[in-house]
């Protein structure tokens, strides 16, 4: 990979270099080659000053480069990367011994606006969910599915880790294993329980032949063991596509749902943030714990769905 020949040899050979090593001994991809280079090459071509190369440019020169990019409507994402090349390469050179300081690494980056996930309202969701499961085992299994995701907020590989013995019946609870192997309980509403329940009295048909290692699982596929992620989301598209909700719709969006609408009703976000499993608030907000207790109150009176009696 080489840099432009329109560069000067003061700007291409540090530049040269520094691909060199991230490719022969970081063995970085031939696609994140190409976007280094192209981000610190847009920065050299833009300074039209003989005097100045890598070795000399300064931190006030790097900023004006920024400020130059807002100002013709960059993206954050855009600045952001180029920022971070621009700090990767200089701690490169002086790791070198070539600069003494790092001109980067001050640079001040604008934050990138965070689109939230879509989320289904109210009346989407229990028409989602309306669909008769009584004459079918996989339209019981995908109920049970569904409602759980809904009822507790579950991340997709938490739905499908989830085992027999992880529900508390008596207290209603259900015992996830999220990120890092990290565990929490979570409140399971009483229709998200029956259709549990419903699905559990259906299951034996799919454990003929079932490995060890599945005999736990809580949600098994036609293939006789544990449901993949791969599959679960397939059946939440189709269900609602049969349903006829105009929209894809994914085991994260009713993750995303579930959080939406425990929050308009209780306005609690600490109790929402945990019911979650995030670790944090926000990036400089330290996560504050909360006793079950009062996540139990804020579940029962705050889920759409909490208190609606089953069958």
């Amino acid at each position: 990979m080489q840099p432009d020949i329109t560069l000067s040899l003061q700007w291409q050979q540090p530049l040269q270099a520094f691909l060199s090593y991230l490719q022969f001994e970081r063995g970085y991809s031939p696609k994140t080659l190409d976007c280094y280079q192209r981000q610190l090459q847009q920065l050299a071509l833009s300074i039209d000053d003989s005097d100045t190369h890598w070795l000399n440019l300064s931190e006030t020169q790097l900023k004006q480069y920024i400020i130059g990019l807002r100002r013709s409507g960059a993206k954050p994402r855009t600045i952001a990367l180029k920022v971070a090349a621009l700090r990767s390469f200089y701690r490169y050179l002086q790791a070198q011994g070539l600069r003494s300081d790092n001109p980067a690494q001050y640079l001040a980056v604008p934050k990138a606006g965070r689109s939230l996930p879509k989320n289904l309202n109210v009346d989407q969701l229990n028409h989602l969910l309306s669909f008769d499961s009584q004459d079918d085992i996989l339209a019981c299994r995908d109920k049970a599915i569904l409602e759980l995701f809904y009822s507790s907020g579950l991340r997709l590989e938490e739905l499908v880790n989830a085992n027999i013995s992880d529900i508390d019946w008596q207290q209603q609870l259900l015992r996830v294993t999220g990120k890092g192997s990290k565990q929490r309980i979570v409140p399971v509403g009483k229709i998200a329980l029956a259709a549990v329940q419903a699905w559990l009295a259906q299951r034996p048909a799919f454990t003929a032949n079932l490995s060890e290692a599945d005999q736990q699982a809580l949600f098994l596929s036609k293939q006789h063991k544990r449901i993949s992620t791969r599959h679960v989301r397939e059946r939440v598209q189709l269900w609602a596509k049969q349903q006829g909700l105009n929209q894809h719709v994914h085991p994260h969006m009713l993750r995303h749902s579930f959080a939406s609408h425990m929050l308009e009703s209780s306005q609690d976000l600490r109790a929402v943030q945990e019911l979650l499993g995030h670790a944090n608030l926000s990036t400089t907000q330290v996560y504050t714990h909360l006793d079950f207790a009062h996540l139990a109150k804020v579940y029962d009176n705050a889920h759409p769905r909490a208190k609606k009696k089953s069958g």
